[in-house]
């Protein structure tokens, strides 16, 4: 039963250890925020009919 015990013990440690990480990341992480402009052709907006003969 110590073997149980001490497996439940260490997977509980890795947990907190990941949480820990988890939250860290969370508080002093911030992404930054730019604009973001994208062209887009004319062709793809407003495509031109097939004209059949």
């Amino acid at each position: 039963m110590p073997t149980l015990t001490r497996l439940i013990l260490v997977l509980a440690i890795l947990a907190g250890l990941v949480y820990a990480g988890m939250v860290a990341l969370v508080t002093f992480v911030h992404p930054k925020q730019t604009e973001m402009t994208i062209r887009i052709p004319s062709e793809k907006l407003n495509p031109k009919p097939d004209q059949k003969k």
